[in-house]
């Protein structure tokens, strides 16, 4: 390893080395022929900066002082004389440089490295994510973490209530799982956490949820009719199929827009659901309104997705329009996943067995040790689900 001594001349004379046969770059290391443990490391894209580099609790440590150019020769070595001697003295200044980057960061640098550890995010969850966290949160973003008292937590929680209760209580949610998150990830140099408690258990603590009543929205047996026949008149084939396919099914609305050919089975008359929100693969046997249906899509679609978006090369994405369409035109208001509700209702409503009902639906059998011992078959959910479609042809041709 050569040496040199560092000076402003000497380093200015100091010539890049050449890259590798494969284009990448190469580093060379210079020690200062007099303050050992100084040194300047060239790369061969011309960037030349000034290290510290010592053993320190029998781990080599290599520090990084500055770029030649921005410190110079005389400051880099002042700075590294301090260096050498905190770590003679056993401290790591690695470590402790750690150590302040864990204790300041930020609500925004925990959100972002949350979401690196959870790959398998849904759109919409990550959607959900981002509306809470950069949209009702979004001054918070630069804010230390350590900053963020239970007093401010509590206080933006009654501010967002003010709004909407629901938001409110779903942004303190998702912070709230950022700050256990944090709590696990952030250490100082002993390793121990530097979070030491999350400021949103103030709002459990004293009660302060707000109570959320749950949608009671559905298409009642006397608004079927006026609803499907509004649906007949919006324009776009492509939106009205994917209504008519939600309400017969009962799926969610990602479930249904993401389907591909690749999931549709015409021979075995099958529909199968990869992504579902419980991550468990989902099948559902076709009636014959929805194999009918089906059908006359793939004649007329030349895209891979069953539901094409009309404006992109991606799926159709939820039709709002069509929804304010449809109000207009019967006077009902729903949203996308009141179909699902009212299919659930419906299927409740005709005794279908509650096995059935959950498969139907792909509601998981928590704590049922009898359903652990039942082998789900498709075909066993053809009767039940020609039923449904049976009683909402009824409902809708009346």
């Amino acid at each position: 390893m050569p040496r040199l001594r560092l000076s402003n001349s000497n380093i200015g004379k100091v010539q890049p080395p050449p890259f590798k046969d494969n284009g990448q770059s190469t580093n060379v290391l210079y020690r200062d022929d007099q303050l050992q443990g100084f040194g300047l490391l060239v790369t061969s894209r011309g960037a030349k900066s000034f290290f510290v580099e010592k053993r320190v609790n029998g781990k080599n440590r290599r520090l990084t002082i500055g770029r030649f150019g921005q410190v110079t020769p005389v400051q880099a070595r002042k700075k590294a004389q301090e260096l050498l001697g905190e770590m003679a003295m056993g401290n790591d200044p690695l470590e402790e440089r750690r150590d302040k980057a864990a204790r300041s960061v930020t609500l925004g640098e925990a959100y972002r490295e949350y979401l690196q550890t959870r790959k398998n995010l849904k759109p919409n969850t990550l959607h959900d994510y981002k509306r809470c966290i950069e949209g009702a949160l979004g001054d918070w973003l630069t804010t230390p973490l350590s900053e963020l008292s239970k007093d401010k937590v509590e206080k933006r929680h009654r501010a967002l209530g003010k709004k909407s209760k629901a938001r409110a209580n779903n942004t303190m949610r998702v912070l709230r799982a950022i700050f256990n998150f944090a709590m696990d990830r952030y250490e100082d140099k002993s390793g121990k956490p530097i979070i030491l408690f999350n400021p949103v258990s103030r709002i459990s603590s004293t009660r302060g949820w707000y109570e959320i009543k749950r949608r009671q929205t559905l298409l009642t047996p006397t608004q079927l009719k006026p609803w499907f026949e509004a649906t007949l008149k919006l324009n776009q084939e492509t939106t009205r199929d994917y209504l008519h396919f939600l309400l017969f099914t009962g799926l969610r609305r990602s479930e249904a827009a993401l389907l591909t050919w690749e999931d549709i089975d015409f021979n075995e008359k099958v529909i199968h659901i990869p992504d579902t929100k419980n991550k468990e693969p989902h099948a559902l046997p076709m009636s014959d309104f929805l194999k009918d249906l089906l059908k006359r899509r793939k004649k007329m679609n030349l895209s891979e997705w069953v539901f094409p978006s009309p404006r992109t090369l991606g799926p159709l994405k939820e039709p709002k329009t069509a929804l304010k369409r449809i109000e207009t035109v019967s006077g009902i208001k729903i949203r996308l996943h009141d179909l699902r509700r009212t299919f659930i209702t419906i299927a409740e409503s005709l005794d279908i067995p509650a096995y059935a009902l959950k498969r139907l639906l792909n509601h998981k059998f928590s704590n049922d040790v009898t359903a652990g011992y039942i082998v789900p078959s498709t075909e066993r959910l053809r009767a039940p689900m020609q039923r449904i479609t049976d009683y909402l042809m009824e409902k809708i041709q009346g």
